[in-house]
C-alpha cells in the first residue's frame, strides 16, 4: 500500500544538509518521492509500505547525522526553545569575540600589545578555543557526522577554516612567516558571525512557518461526549463518529459534525473568512475549530481526524510547502555540488597563491582599485587568509532559502485569506494563467435556486406565494425549497394543504381550504386544459427567459406565476472584468441549455461560453483549449468538474462545493467568493518576484564575493560576516511579502 507520510528531523543546518538527506531518501527501495523542507525541518514522503517501514527511515536519517523528531512539527515551544538556544551561544560567541578584538584590533591600528607578542597571540588562541569548544560545538559535531556520512555541508566550510585559523598559532613557531597575531583570534570572530546567521534565521524560519502552527493549534483539545444521558470530558483523538457531544457558549466545535439538537451562531471565520457569526440549527453541519457564541447544542460526530475540515487544510497547506517549484530544480542542482566544489576552490586558491604569489597580488590590486575591503598579507599568510575567506564566504544556506521561504511564506498568507494552495508548482504556474474556464453553477451563480419574483392574476402575490409554498410544503425539490424559503423570509405562513399528489415531470396539486389548486410547469396547465394567456407566451420580453416558471393554477384559470433562478454571484461580473484588464480571457462551460448559458454569460461578461455540455465533456473541451498551448485553468465545484478540474494546468476549487472537486483541485478556494481568485494571481505574482528576488541575490552574492576571497581582497572575518548577512537577508526578504498588498 502508497504511503505518505511527513516527519520532523533536527540538526539540518543548511541546504546542503537538506539536499543530501532528500537524495538519500529517494534512493531508499520503495520511495516514489521524497522533499526535505529546510525552513520547516521537515521530509514528506510517499512509499511502499511492503517495501519500506519506518525503522528504516529513522535509521537512514541516523547514519546521515541527524534525528527523527518524535512530533513531526515544530510547536511553538519547541521554536521557542531554539532560538533561545541560538540566542545563548551567539551570546557567548560575542562575548569571546569582544575580548579578542580587545586585544587583536589595538595591535591592527597601533601596534600596542598587552602580554607581549607571543602572549597576545596565546590569549587569543585560548579564547577562540573557548569559542570552537562551547558555542560553535554543534558546527564541528556537525561537520564530523557529515564528513562520517561521505558529504560535506556548511558547517564543515566553517570548521575547516576555523581550525585553519587556529593551526595559525602553533605554526607560527615553526614558519616565521605566519603572522599568528593576525590570524588566531579570526576562529571567534568566523564563529559569532556564523552563529548570528543561525539566531536570525532560526527567528524569521519561526515567523514564516507561523502560518501552519496557527492551523494546527486551531483545533479544540477536548470535547464534551453526550453519552447514556451525562457528559463526559475526552480528549480529542478518542471521539469516534457516529459519537453525540455537546457544544456549550465560548467552545470550540470538536470536529465536524451534523446538529441533532438545538440552536446556536458560530464563528466560522477560520474557515468562510466572514466574521458576521451564523446560525446552525437542527440539520445543518458544524465544522470543527469553529468557534460557540452563545446556544448550546448536540451534534453528531461525521469526521474525526484526519478526515475534518481542518486537517484537510492543513494537508493542503503542508502539501504546499513541502512541494518544489520548477525553478528551484537549478537552485537544488547547484547546492548538491556547491560545498564539494568550494573545498577544491579553497585548495586551489592556497595552491595559487603559494605557486603564483606575483600575479594573484597583481590581480588583486587590481580588485582593490574598486573595492579596497582589506591588505592582503603576503606568501604563506595571503594564502591562509585567501583559502580561509574562500572556505567561510560559501553560503549554500542562501540558495536552499531563497525558495521554500518564499512559499511558506506566500501559502501562509493564502491560507489565512482562504486560499488553499495544493502544491508548490500551482503557485508559480497561477501566473501564466491566460485562460480560466469557468463551471457556471455554483461557481458563477450562488448554486441555490432562489424565488425572483411572482406576479399575481387576480390575487395578490402574496396570496400566490402562501398557496404554492403550501402545496410544496416538506419537498426537497430545488424549487420547491427556494419557493418555501421565499414565503419564510416574507413571514407568510404556508397554506394548509390536503389531499396532495404529485405527478413527476409536471408538478404537484392538492386540496387548500376545500378547493382544488396545481403548481406546476406548462406542459402541466395544458396538461389540465386550462386556458393559458398570450400575455404569458413569451416570457423573453418580461427579461426573465432564464428562469424556470412554474404556474398557480385552479381547474379553470391561471392566478398566478412565479419564476426560480439560480442568482448570479454579485461579485461574477467585477471579477470577468478584473481579469480581462490582466490579459485573461474567460470561458464558460455549462450543462444549461443555450439561452440560459448565453444570459448568465452575457450578465457576467464573459467572451465565450459552451452550453449543453455533459460531465464527461468538460475534460475534452479543456484538452482542446490547452492545445493552444496557453496555460489554462479551470473553476468549478461540482462533482462533474473534478475531470475538468484535473485536466487543467490549474484546477481551481470554490470551497463550498464537493469534497471530490476539492480533492482534484490545486487551489481550493474556502469562501467560495470568486474575488479571491484574483488574489490568487496576485499572490502568486507577488510570491514568485520574491522567489526570483532572493535566487538573484543569492547567486549574485557568490559570484561576486567567491573570487573578492579567492584574490585576497576579503578579509575572512568579513567573509563570514557577509555569509551570515546573506543567509537572513533571503528570509528576511520573503517575509517581507506580508507587507505587500495582495
Amino acid at each position: 500500500m502508497k504511503i505518505e507520510k511527513t516527519i520532523g528531523i533536527d540538526g539540518m543546518h543548511c541546504a546542503a544538509c537538506s539536499a543530501r538527506v532528500e537524495k538519500t531518501l529517494c534512493q531508499l527501495s520503495g520511495v516514489e518521492s521524497a522533499h526535505v523542507n529546510l525552513a520547516l525541518e521537515e521530509a514528506s514522503l510517499v512509499y511502499e509500505d511492503r517495501l519500506l517501514n519506518d525503522s528504516i527511515i529513522k535509521e537512514t536519517i541516523a547514519k546521515l547525522g541527524f534525528s527523527q523528531r518524535e512530533d513531526i512539527h515544530l510547536d511553538d515551544e519547541d521554536l521557542i526553545a531554539k532560538v533561545r538556544h541560538a540566542r545563548k551561544m551567539m551570546v557567548i560567541a560575542w562575548v569571546l569575540t569582544i575580548f579578542v578584538s580587545a586585544i587583536m584590533i589595538p595591535h591592527m591600528l597601533m601596534g600596542k600589545m598587552f602580554f607581549g607578542h607571543n602572549g597576545d597571540s596565546f590569549v587569543m588562541f585560548l579564547l577562540s578555543l573557548g569559542a570552537m569548544l562551547y558555542p560553535g560545538r554543534s558546527v564541528y559535531a556537525s561537520a564530523f557526522k557529515s564528513l562520517k556520512s561521505g558529504s560535506a555541508n556548511m558547517d564543515v566550510l566553517i570548521a575547516l577554516g576555523t581550525i585553519a585559523s587556529m593551526l595559525t598559532f602553533p605554526l607560527s613557531f615553526i614558519v616565521s612567516r605566519i603572522p599568528a597575531h593576525d590570524f588566531t583570534g579570526i576562529a571567534a570572530m568566523i564563529l559569532a558571525f556564523h552563529l548570528t546567521g543561525r539566531f536570525l534565521e532560526s527567528s524569521a524560519k519561526g515567523k514564516a512557518s507561523a502560518a501552519i502552527r496557527k492551523l494546527i493549534n486551531l483545533g479544540a483539545k477536548s470535547a464534551l461526549l453526550f453519552k447514556d444521558g451525562a457528559e463526559v470530558e475526552i480528549p480529542i483523538r478518542k471521539l469516534q463518529k457516529g459519537d453525540i457531544f455537546v457544544v456549550k457558549p465560548g467552545m470550540k466545535v470538536p470536529t465536524d459534525g451534523i446538529v441533532c439538537e438545538g440552536i446556536s451562531s458560530l464563528d466560522e471565520s477560520m474557515a468562510t473568512g466572514e466574521s458576521l457569526p451564523v446560525v446552525r440549527k437542527t440539520g445543518d453541519p458544524v465544522l470543527g475549530a469553529t468557534l460557540n457564541l452563545d446556544g448550546v447544542f448536540k451534534a453528531k460526530a461525521t469526521k474525526v481526524g484526519n478526515e475534518t475540515f481542518i486537517a484537510q487544510i492543513i494537508k493542503l497547506v503542508q502539501e504546499a510547502q513541502h512541494s518544489k517549484v520548477p525553478i528551484q530544480v537549478l537552485a537544488d542542482r547547484v547546492t548538491a555540488v556547491f560545498v564539494p566544489i568550494i573545498l577544491l576552490l579553497s585548495f586551489a586558491t592556497f595552491i595559487l597563491w603559494m605557486l603564483l604569489p606575483d600575479h594573484m597580488q597583481a590581480i588583486s590590486h587590481w580588485y582593490m582599485r574598486f573595492i579596497s575591503l582589506t591588505i592582503p598579507a603576503e606568501g604563506l599568510a595571503a594564502a591562509l587568509m585567501a583559502s580561509i575567506a574562500v572556505l567561510v564566504i560559501a553560503c549554500p544556506c542562501a540558495l536552499g532559502l531563497a525558495t521554500p521561504t518564499a512559499l511558506m511564506v506566500g501559502s501562509g498568507i493564502g491560507a489565512n485569506r482562504g486560499i488553499l494552495i495544493r502544491n508548490a508548482e500551482a503557485l508559480q504556474r497561477m501566473k501564466d494563467i491566460r485562460t480560466i474556464v469557468f463551471d457556471k453553477t455554483g461557481t458563477l451563480t450562488t448554486g441555490k435556486p432562489e424565488l425572483i419574483q411572482t406576479v399575481g392574476l387576480g390575487l395578490a402575490k402574496e396570496r400566490v406565494l402562501a398557496l404554492a409554498a403550501g402545496l410544496e410544503a416538506g419537498s426537497l425539490h430545488p424549487i420547491a425549497i427556494a419557493i418555501n424559503n421565499a414565503a419564510k423570509a416574507d413571514q407568510l405562513d404556508s397554506a394548509e394543504m390536503k389531499d396532495f399528489h404529485s405527478l413527476s415531470g409536471y408538478g404537484v396539486s392538492g386540496d387548500i381550504g376545500g378547493k382544488k389548486y396545481y403548481l406546476g410547469n406548462k406542459a402541466f396547465v395544458l396538461r389540465q386544459n386550462v386556458h393559458f394567456p398570450e400575455s404569458l407566451l413569451n416570457l423573453q420580453e418580461q427579461g426573465l427567459h432564464y428562469a424556470s416558471v412554474v404556474y398557480l393554477f385552479d381547474d379553470q384559470d391561471i392566478l398566478g406565476v412565479l419564476w426560480v433562478a439560480d442568482r448570479i454571484k454579485e461579485e461574477s461580473a467585477t471579477v470577468i472584468t478584473k481579469l480581462k484588464a490582466m490579459g485573461i480571457k474567460t470561458i464558460m462551460l455549462s450543462g444549461d441549455n443555450p439561452i440560459v448559458a448565453e444570459y448568465i454569460a452575457k450578465q457576467c461578461g464573459i467572451d465565450t461560453f459552451l452550453a449543453n455540455v455533459l460531465p464527461q465533456e468538460k475534460a475534452g473541451e479543456i484538452l482542446k483549449l490547452k492545445s493552444g498551448n496557453e496555460a489554462v485553468a479551470m473553476v468549478g465545484d461540482g462533482i462533474n468538474d473534478a475531470p475538468a478540474l484535473k485536466t487543467a494546468d490549474i484546477g481551481i476549487a470554490m470551497g463550498m462545493g464537493t469534497d471530490i472537486a476539492i480533492e482534484a483541485a490545486d487551489i481550493t478556494i474556502v469562501r467560495s467568493d470568486l474575488n479571491s481568485l484574483i488574489t490568487a494571481i496576485n499572490l502568486s505574482n507577488q510570491t514568485f518576484r520574491k522567489i526570483k528576488q532572493n535566487l538573484f541575490w543569492a547567486f549574485f552574492y557568490n559570484l561576486v564575493a567567491i573570487p573578492l576571497a579567492v584574490f585576497g581582497v576579503l578579509h575572512p572575518v568579513l567573509a563570514e560576516a557577509a555569509m551570515a548577512f546573506s543567509s537572513v537577508s533571503v528570509v528576511t526578504n520573503a517575509n517581507l511579502l506580508k507587507r505587500k498588498k495582495i
